[in-house]
C-alpha cells in the first residue's frame, strides 16, 4: 500500500486501511466516476500516521522520468523542476512527510524499476503496459504527440508518416513506443534511448526520418536541427498520472481528490506555465 512508507532498515509504517466512502466519497455504480466529498477529511485520515512517521524519518518516494521534459526540468542550480516534481511535492506537503525524488535517467530505466521497491509513487504516463505493476489516478495533464522530420524527410504531416520506407525514432520504453507499435503497419521503428541528446543525433545523422513524441519535445529538437520541422497533425495524446503500486490501489480515491484539487486551484497550470511546455493542457 502507499501508506507502507518504508523508514530505513526494515521498519515498516502501518496505518489502518482508509474507508472509501467515508474518506473520498461514493462511486456511481452506473458509471464508475468517483465524487471526492472531502478532500480534507480524506487528507486527515491518511496523512496523520504519515506525518507520525515522518518524524521518525518516513519520506514518500516519487519515481520521475527525467528524460522527459513535460515532466522534469533542470534548473540553473541543478535542481529538478517541473510539472511532476511539482505534482509530487505537493502531494507530500498534503501528506505532511518530506518528498523524496527518484529521477530516472529515461523511460526504459523508469520501467526496470517497477518491479522494485525503490519508490511509492510515480509520475509518468498511463501506459497500459505498466498495468501489471501500477493502478492509475486521474489524469493531472494531457499531453500530444507528434513527429519531427529531419530536413528533406518525405513525410509532409503525420497522416503521411506509416509508409514503406519511412523510419520512425522513439524513445525505447516509452509511452509513444507502445502507441506506434500498435499503430505502425508499413514504417520501421527505430528505438532510441529516451532524451534530447539521442533524438536530435537520430535525425541529425540520418539514422531516422522523423521522431515521435511528445510535441513539446519536438519543437525543441526542430527549433536545434537547421531545416527540420514538425509536421502537422497528432497521432496519440498521452494521459500523465499519478502510479501507485497495484497493491495500494485502494488508496486511490485519495490520489484522485488530491489531483482534482491540483488541476483546479491552479498548481498544474502553474507548473505548466513556469516550464514554457508546448503542447500540454490540464483536463
Amino acid at each position: 500500500m502507499l501508506t507502507d512508507i518504508r523508514a530505513s532498515g526494515s521498519a515498516r509504517l502501518h496505518t489502518p486501511k482508509l474507508s472509501f466512502n467515508r474518506c473520498v466519497g461514493a462511486r456511481n455504480s452506473l458509471t464508475g466516476t468517483r465524487f471526492p466529498l472531502d478532500w480534507n477529511e480524506a487528507r486527515t485520515q491518511f496523512g496523520f500516521a504519515l506525518r507520525r512517521g515522518g518524524e521518525n524519518g518516513h519520506k514518500l518516494r516519487a519515481a520521475l522520468i527525467a528524460s522527459n521534459p513535460v515532466l522534469v526540468t533542470q534548473r540553473s542550480d541543478g535542481t529538478l523542476g517541473g510539472v511532476s516534481v511539482a505534482v509530487a511535492r505537493a502531494l507530500a506537503a498534503h501528506l505532511g512527510v518530506p518528498v523524496d525524488l527518484k529521477p530516472y535517467d529515461n523511460p526504459a530505466r523508469y520501467n526496470e524499476s517497477l518491479a522494485t521497491d525503490e519508490w511509492d509513487i510515480g509520475l509518468a504516463a498511463r501506459d497500459p503496459s505498466r498495468a501489471e505493476h501500477l493502478a492509475f489516478s486521474v489524469t493531472f495533464m494531457e499531453v500530444d504527440n507528434g513527429y519531427v522530420a529531419r530536413p528533406g524527410a518525405a513525410p509532409t504531416n503525420a497522416e503521411e508518416v506509416d509508409r514503406p520506407g519511412v523510419k520512425i525514432a522513439v524513445a525505447q520504453g516509452s509511452a509513444p513506443e507502445t502507441v506506434l507499435r500498435r499503430l505502425i503497419k508499413n514504417a520501421e521503428i527505430v528505438p532510441v534511448p529516451g532524451g534530447f541528446e539521442p533524438a536530435r543525433e537520430a535525425l541529425a545523422t540520418g539514422k531516422a526520418d522523423v521522431y515521435g513524441e511528445n510535441l513539446h519535445l519536438a519543437h525543441r529538437i526542430a527549433d536545434a536541427i537547421p531545416g527540420a520541422r514538425v509536421l502537422p497533425g497528432r497521432f496519440n495524446v498521452v494521459q500523465m498520472a499519478i502510479g501507485v503500486r497495484n497493491r495500494a490501489a485502494s488508496e486511490l480515491p485519495t490520489i484522485d481528490a488530491f489531483v482534482n484539487r491540483i488541476r483546479s486551484d491552479g498548481t498544474v497550470q502553474n507548473a505548466v506555465a513556469e516550464a514554457g511546455l508546448r503542447g500540454v493542457r490540464v483536463p
